[in-house]
């Protein structure tokens, strides 16, 4: 059903000024992060204003659509279609870019997206980057085609947004409903009048997420003139306001993903008023209380700001997906009333189980553990964990079970909250699930690539990393035979390893390897590899490092060949090659997820120093100021958050094992905020030039481990790192 009834009014907006900066306290931490950084290249990062994992992301939507506008943003792109209310952040497929709002002026236009050829083929205008401001919780920016200039910030579930108005001119507020993020289509709108100020709808799409449900509710300032549907396809609604001179008008826009009831229930409770300013410094103070929970000494001007920029963008995603009640809209369809937790959405957890997911374990144990609890409903409705969940549903976008590691992960931990037992029941039938070619690793004991298809070695490599994890919950939770049955399947990636070229190559049913084999060869998903060649599959092993030296045939082999993985030419051969492998350091990929931890195997096979030099290269090669300032996609938290782990000092290179193994500190001190208290941890001695670690106290206490555990961190406590 398509209607439109009546609008609501926007009020005139205030003078665009270098926002709520003046209304916030000059030490917030907010002012030690660019949300630019990685707005450029391939970054793919949200650009706009939003809370610590709210619903709501609001910010412009460009005319142009494509790989590096899956954000809705890059930095080269200056056009503006709209605001949109949702929008993912550093992610390789685009979708989202719901309930679009355009401020116009004047009555000669065309309702449609337009192209870049002609300003006047749709409703876009070119924005005055030289005046924009983006802060967290903040974005303003001037549109040159109309004269308008337009503020917005945000609380978890609503987008608020002031626009002020050339003088002389009648505000208009344009709703599209139609465009969304690249593939996504709208296929049920709906929008009415209620009242003379308020509007209701709602907005259902296919796309990345094939059954999106979005309901909203706009409020503006002040009653508006006129409301008609406009565009061929009546997915537009324009609303009119009388001019009123300098008054901003202000609008309000509040989502659910349960109902339009939900919607108006989220905007009642979160922003009853029209106070913007305080808005904004309440956006302000819950990004700075965020931010706060990791504090840092030391490092210069931009290692802080890359620091706090990456802790910035960890908490954009898994975003909250639940209404104010508590209710959500479950992976089977169903509205789900009084579940007990806090529901998430946007998983992107091929990624992020490697880094994210085990930084958020740290600093965000409360949330950590409704995103777990929300992980095993998912299981529950849709009868296995998510793999790639956004919105209540599920892609399979990506290669494995992801979702393993992290549930596994939190068991393990014992975090506080996690229902344990619905957890590991997850884990169990998710790793006996038969789909995505695990059914042919429980036959065959791995998969065959010509029963399967392409990238049959990154499945497998993946699968047997999950199993692992499987292994050590089961563990965790006293059944021993479950723990030899996962562990020994963790074993599988041993099938694909080839002696006679020291690198893990596709086999078939028979036992053949794949020829002809180019170790180079990293053809896009008509491979054996997802996103990479043998070069960097052959490392994926963390779970199993003494398998894999055995493999090798001896440390010395395997440390030479790893050496090699740094050196060789970073040439990539084959058609199609992925723009998500980059970031090179001889074909090492920084900019993507399967070698992030191999500069740690060094550590874990007595090399501490190797993984010293690679950190620190690392660190400061593949991570800028600029906007280009990421190696890769940002990918939802998992590129920034291996900075912040490599940072401290210590990354988790086996999810599931609840180990942070030791790198090299950046900063002379480091506190984080725990359960405990605060751990903290001190690089006594540390400079550019000192990076190698020469011993370690724990409390006090002399500490030989190269790794230390969760537990030990959560408890608060000291430890320092001598140089």
């Amino acid at each position: 059903m398509k209607k439109i009834s009546s609008l609501l009014a926007c009020g005139s907006l205030l003078a665009l000024r270098a926002v709520g900066c003046t209304a916030t306290d000059k030490t917030s931490l907010t002012r030690e992060v660019d949300p630019k950084i990685g707005s450029g290249g391939h970054g793919h990062v949200f650009v706009g204003a939003n809370v610590p994992f709210g619903l709501v992301q609001v910010g412009p939507t460009s005319v142009t659509e494509g790989w590096d506008w899956c954000s809705g943003y890059h930095d080269s792109d200056s056009t503006v279609i709209g605001f949109s209310h949702t929008h993912l952040s550093g992610t390789g497929c685009g979708d989202l870019l719901d309930v679009t709002v355009m401020p116009v002026v004047g009555d000669d236009l065309i309702y449609a997206r337009g192209n870049t050829d002609s300003i006047g083929s749709g409703l876009w205008s070119y924005a005055d980057r030289s005046r924009e401001v983006v802060r967290p919780g903040y974005y303003a920016v001037p549109l040159t085609r109309y004269g308008i200039e337009t503020e917005m910030t945000a609380t978890p579930r609503v987008g608020f947004h002031r626009y002020r108005f050339p003088e002389g001119k009648a505000p208009a507020v344009v709703v599209d409903l139609r465009d969304g993020g690249n593939w996504d289509s709208a296929e049920d709108i709906h929008i009415e009048k209620q009242g003379d100020s308020r509007l209701t709808g709602w907005r259902h799409s296919k796309g990345w997420a094939n059954n999106q449900k979005l309901f909203f509710v706009i409020d503006f300032s002040r009653p508006f003139a006129s409301l008609e549907k406009k565009g061929e396809d009546g997915l537009f609604a324009r609303v009119d306001f009388e001019e009123k001179g300098d008054e901003p008008l202000m609008m309000k826009v509040a989502i659910s993903p349960v109902s339009v009831e939900g919607a108006v229930a989220n905007m009642e409770k979160e922003l009853p008023g029209w106070d913007f300013d305080k808005t904004v410094a309440d956006a302000d103070r819950l990004w700075d209380d965020e931010l706060g929970k990791v504090r840092i000494k030391g490092g210069t001007p931009d290692e802080r700001k890359i620091f706090y920029t990456s802790l910035y963008h960890t908490m954009i995603a898994p975003s909250e997906f639940s209404d104010v009640n508590g209710d959500y809209r479950g992976a089977d369809g169903e509205v789900k009333h009084n579940p007990g937790f806090n529901c998430y959405t946007t998983y992107s957890l091929w990624d992020t189980y490697r880094a994210a997911m085990p930084l958020l374990s740290i600093i965000q144990p409360q949330r950590y553990a409704d995103m777990i609890n929300t992980m095993t409903a998912i299981c529950d409705e849709q009868g296995r964990l998510p793999v790639w969940h956004l919105w209540g549903c599920e892609t399979d976008c990506m290669v494995g079970n992801p979702g393993i590691p992290v549930v596994a992960d939190a068991i393990v931990k014992d975090i506080p909250g996690v229902d344990k037992e619905r957890a590991y029941k997850a884990l169990l039938k998710t790793g006996m699930d038969t789909i995505r070619g695990n059914g042919l690793r429980q036959k065959y004991g791995y998969i065959p690539f010509d029963l399967f298809g392409n990238e049959s070695v990154a499945y497998d490599m993946e699968y047997a990393l999950a199993d692992w994890a499987i292994a050590q919950a089961a563990e965790a939770m006293g059944d021993s035979i479950n723990k030899e049955y996962f562990e020994n399947r963790s074993h599988s990636y041993r099938n694909y390893f080839d002696a006679s070229t020291g690198f893990m190559r596709g086999k078939d049913s028979k036992g053949n390897w794949r020829d002809p084999f180019n170790e180079f060869n990293t053809s896009h998903r008509v491979n054996d590899y997802c996103e990479g060649n043998a070069w960097q599959y052959t490392w994926l092993v963390p779970h199993d490092v003494e398998g894999l030296r055995d493999c090798f045939g001896s440390k010395e082999r395997m440390i030479s060949r790893l050496d090699s993985l740094f050196t060789v030419s970073s040439e990539l051969q084959g058609t199609d090659i992925s723009p998500d492998v980059s970031g090179f350091i001889g074909q090492y990929a920084h900019g993507n997820e399967p070698g992030h931890h191999t500069a740690y195997l060094y550590t874990m096979l007595g090399y501490p120093e190797k993984t010293a030099d690679l950190v620190r290269e690392i660190c400061s090669t593949m991570y800028t100021t600029e906007v280009d300032g990421l190696s890769g996609n940002e990918d939802v938290g998992q590129m920034s958050a291996w900075y912040i782990l490599s940072a401290i000092g210590m990354y988790e290179v086996e999810p599931g094992s609840g180990r942070y193994w030791f790198g090299t500190p950046l900063f002379e001190e480091v506190e984080i905020d725990v359960p405990g208290g605060v751990f903290r941890v001190k690089a006594d001695g540390m400079s550019a030039d000192r990076k190698y670690v020469k011993g370690i106290r724990l409390n006090g206490e002399e500490y030989k481990l190269p790794y230390i555990n969760y537990s030990d961190i959560m408890k608060g406590g000291e430890i320092v790192f001598e140089f």
